[in-house]
């Protein structure tokens, strides 16, 4: 039984073995996860030891003591918070093997191909087509030809994989004739083009897939049960996005309790009032967010997950929208509009301006704060559904 004291232990073996001054990064994150000090939880020979989640704090305390170097999961976030934990639950010893070892030390970026310009908040009406070829069956050991678009696809321009989801039977009803998909992303037919924001970023992008050959062996789960295998991914999108842990006053709140205790000559009675309120708010749903971690120890995230993910948008946009009000002039500066590709995301980076234009994503990315709004009526508070007049309809005879 791995405790405590039995990782700390591990922890200063690989620490001596490797010490952090001289060890070269990549050898060290390696290291650590052969070590099974990666994500604690994970089976043995995966990165991890079969311990109980919550231990993973007892290593990362360490290991940062030590001045040991991290994977920038601000880069890596995709592959980290949505394909590991899907790959792990659905993926073959293979798979696991192949790329959870490259995924967590940051080797291989991942982008995720799900959102379609005709398939966003009703992702399950996506229309990207996989047609296997020369009508195999599964585990034949044939390959999948894809073709379609996706859209909104942050770090498409970094990632060598991708998680993508494709219609396999147009016959049956939408949800029912989805299949899931690792795309690597250097393929040919596979095409990435920017998105520019109204931040003058590019962080997303669309993707063009024209006669991508994917092999069988790269499926996850059965044909047809892609839906069932993306549920996992998208709970754990949501906890990632909307959960991410943080000390108190930590994120956007800090940023803006850190505006008012410099600029005490902008102060008014009602900007206090809102940001008092704006704080506890905050608190809360950090707090939210510890216990909802502490759930996720003992099994896979649920749909409360959407409901911090909801949270986490409108603090967002709302503690952005404090900030510029209550700098004036000085929150409607904008240091550089030029088109940049960033590696990843930072929420509170630059100014207050980008951090009011880039929050407006937020309700959006992610799944939007209107299909989060029913999954928390339906699945948390078990409110009766909203009348869906396609749900047993062949997705081939829906209106288009």
């Amino acid at each position: 039984m791995t405790d405590a004291d039995d990782l700390r232990r591990r922890t200063d073996e690989l620490l001596a073995a490797h010490p952090p001054a001289t060890t070269e990064r990549l050898e060290f994150l390696r290291a650590r996860f052969d070590a099974g000090l990666a994500w604690v939880h994970f089976p043995r020979g995966l990165g991890g030891l079969d311990a109980p989640r919550s231990l993973q704090a007892v290593v990362d305390a360490e290991l940062e003591a030590a001045g040991a170097p991290g994977n920038d999961p601000g880069r890596i976030g995709i592959g980290l918070g949505m394909a590991a934990p899907t790959i792990l639950r659905f993926g073959t010893d293979e798979q696991k093997q192949r790329f959870l070892r490259p995924l967590w030390t940051g080797e291989e970026v991942w982008c995720q191909l799900f959102s379609e310009p005709g398939a966003g908040s009703d992702l399950a009406a996506l229309a990207t087509r996989a047609v296997r070829e020369d009508g195999g069956e599964a585990g034949s050991g044939g390959d999948w030809i894809v073709d379609g678009q996706k859209v909104w696809t942050s770090s498409a321009h970094l990632a060598r994989w991708a998680i993508l989801i494709a219609r396999t039977d147009p016959g049956v009803p939408k949800h029912r004739g989805i299949s899931y998909f690792v795309c690597d992303m250097t393929d040919p037919g596979v095409e990435v083009r920017p998105l520019r924001q109204i931040t003058g970023e590019a962080e997303f992008n669309e993707v063009f897939l024209t006669g991508v050959r994917i092999p069988d062996a790269h499926r996850l789960g059965a044909v047809g049960e892609g839906w069932k295998v993306a549920q996992t991914t998208l709970m754990n999108e949501r906890v990632a996005i909307g959960g991410a842990r943080m000390p108190r006053e930590g994120g956007m709140i800090g940023v803006a309790a850190a505006d008012w205790r410099a600029r005490p000559e902008l102060r008014t009675h009602d900007l206090h009032q809102r940001l008092l309120k704006l704080w506890v708010e905050a608190e809360v749903a950090r707090l939210t967010g510890e216990r909802l971690r502490q759930q996720m120890t003992k099994g896979q995230p649920g749909p409360e997950g959407s409901g911090m993910k909801l949270a986490f948008a409108r603090l967002a946009q709302e503690i952005s929208g404090w900030e510029v009000e209550f700098l004036a002039e000085d929150g409607l500066t904008y240091d550089d509009w030029t088109m940049r590709r960033p590696d990843g995301v930072d929420f509170t980076g630059r100014e207050a301006g980008y951090r009011y234009l880039r929050a407006k994503g937020n309700s959006i990315e992610g799944g939007t704060s209107e299909v989060l709004l029913n999954i928390v009526a339906e699945r948390v508070l078990g409110l009766p559904p909203e009348p869906r007049t396609d749900k047993d309809v062949a997705w081939k005879d829906l209106p288009r």
